[in-house]
């Protein structure tokens, strides 16, 4: 993934408005961001837990969701698998809802999906993150085609909040 600016991330949302966007809490790091290693940026807000947002390039250009938890009550205390990277934890993965794009949006409606609770896929995917004993099932998929199963299963979840 190419490195992204702030005000590039902020332009990018699709389910939020501009004045939201303007307001909501950005990494400071991103320069700092192993970007080569990186199918999406993901970040939870530290001044609100229960929001979390995840930037990512589709078709050459940026796209940003906002997402939101339940808080606490999100998270799963049983083993459970994230649905983006395939990565199962005890304790990791939380269901974050997206409202969706546009007057569906506006009108309530939400698409839900159990992620990583760090949002950190692409690192899990690539082993440079630790979710701990048996979090990696074993495959016989190279990691090249670990990587384009996760790229896929977000293009989906967000081909759903923009539909």
């Amino acid at each position: 993934m190419k490195p992204l600016t702030e005000q590039e991330i902020r332009t990018a949302f699709v389910n939020c408005t501009k004045g939201e966007s303007k307001r909501l809490s950005v990494p400071r790091d991103l320069a700092e961001r192993p970007w080569d290693e990186l199918d999406f940026l993901g970040w939870r807000d530290p001044q609100a837990p229960d929001r979390a947002y995840l930037a990512t390039e589709l078709d050459g250009r940026p796209v940003a969701l906002a997402l939101r938890g339940a808080g606490a009550a999100s998270w799963q205390t049983r083993r459970s698998m994230c649905s983006i990277c395939l990565t199962t934890h005890t304790g990791g993965v939380s269901l974050l809802v997206a409202a969706k794009a546009g007057k569906a949006g506006q009108q309530g409606n939400s698409v839900g999906a159990y992620m990583c609770s760090d949002l950190a896929c692409p690192l899990y995917v690539r082993g440079r993150k630790d979710a701990g004993v048996g979090a990696r099932l074993p495959e016989s998929l190279t990691l090249e085609e670990k990587i384009e199963r996760t790229v896929a299963n977000l293009g989906a979840f967000i081909a759903k909040v923009t539909a």
